[in-house]
């Protein structure tokens, strides 16, 4: 297996290589540094120079990328390769635009400290709509739960809210957990980190790495909450084949793309297409098989509240990308994501 193909680069980017220029090299960002990225191309890193016309927007070249670009040093960027997969938000503030974090991920780790702050349900159930939109498999990371006795209430919310996906409780302090993660990142794929600041993420890197390449630092004492101690995002090749992209911590991911949801919320979704009307809101409709289904308890009104919020959330953002065109691509986006959660769980059943 060459370098690249231990990096994840498959049949998916080479036949994009067919029609390229044959003087042109493939390779891999590592990490992005503004005016340049570092590349890995199969002879070794190299500082990569990002021409103007690729700078800027959600085609711009970001860690995870594969790109193509001369051989030789100090080449400048040709091209992007098309993505596989892609971990977006949308934009801070009040502006629209999509924000790409990692490209060509396979599964997004969800690293969630036991003693952080917030509502774990409503940041997890948001954030795997967030990885499911992107294409990638989302995974469930309870970190730091050597602090409590009593994890089994933890584990039950976090299934609740995540039903389709691994739920890993793990200690970096002691392992515990690393042998699950470490099965997700065979030779080829590729893992991201993602979660608030003080999750442990960059601790689990460094044990994923056997070596301390990631500062760590504390949490603040009177909101729980962590100091932003990784400023950059990174890709780092492990031991043995694989990687992992690390970054700066995310509170709460401003969904970009609401093609996730009915993965994210399958269970819902499954009950709202037997109701009556094809546009019910579930809010008091005759014949709402969702609203029977809160009357029996088979559902959990803060789950049926958080499912409702992101969908007036995304309803609003979609309005604001507007047109048919844009409507008819979310509707194929969120069939793509319903079958990747199908095909999580029938892969996780064979793993068990």
């Amino acid at each position: 297996m060459t370098q690249l193909e231990a990096l994840g680069f498959g049949p998916f980017f080479a036949e994009q290589l067919a029609k390229a220029d044959p003087a042109l090299v493939p390779g891999r960002v590592l990490a992005d540094l503004g005016p340049w990225l570092v590349v890995r191309y199969e002879d070794g890193e190299r500082n990569t120079v990002v021409p103007g016309k690729l700078r800027g927007g959600a085609g711009a070249p970001v860690v995870g990328d594969f790109v193509l670009a001369p051989a030789g040093p100090s080449p400048a960027v040709a091209r992007v390769l098309e993505r596989r997969t892609r971990l977006s938000r949308n934009a801070a503030g009040r502006a629209v635009g999509e924000q790409v974090l990692a490209a060509n991920v396979d599964v997004v780790f969800l690293a969630d400290a036991l003693d952080g702050a917030g509502d774990l349900e409503r940041r997890i159930e948001r954030s795997v709509a967030a990885v499911l939109a992107g294409g990638a498999e989302p995974v469930v990371l309870l970190t730091k739960c050597d602090l409590t006795d009593d994890l089994e209430p933890f584990l039950e919310a976090a299934r609740a809210a995540a039903p389709g996906a691994d739920v890993v409780p793990v200690s970096a302090r002691s392992g515990l957990g690393l042998g699950e993660i470490r099965a997700h990142l065979a030779s080829g794929r590729t893992g991201a980190f993602m979660g608030p600041s003080g999750g442990g993420k960059s601790t689990l890197v460094n044990s994923l790495l056997g070596a301390e390449v990631q500062a760590t630092g504390e949490v603040r004492e009177h909101d729980r909450r962590g100091r932003h101690v990784t400023t950059s995002r990174r890709l780092f090749p492990l031991p043995g084949g694989g990687s992992v992209v690390d970054g700066p911590g995310i509170r709460e991911l401003k969904l970009w793309d609401a093609g996730g949801l009915h993965g994210a919320f399958e269970d819902l979704s499954e009950l709202a297409a037997r109701c009556r009307f094809a546009d019910c809101r579930h809010e008091g409709e005759p014949g709402c098989a969702v609203a029977e289904a809160l009357q029996r308890g088979d559902v959990d009104e803060a789950r049926l509240e958080s499912f409702r919020k992101l969908q007036r959330e995304a309803e609003a953002h979609e309005a604001r990308k507007g047109g048919p065109a844009a409507r008819e691509q979310r509707k194929r986006r969120e069939k793509e994501a319903s079958r990747a959660m199908r095909r999580f769980q029938r892969d996780r059943g064979d793993r068990d």
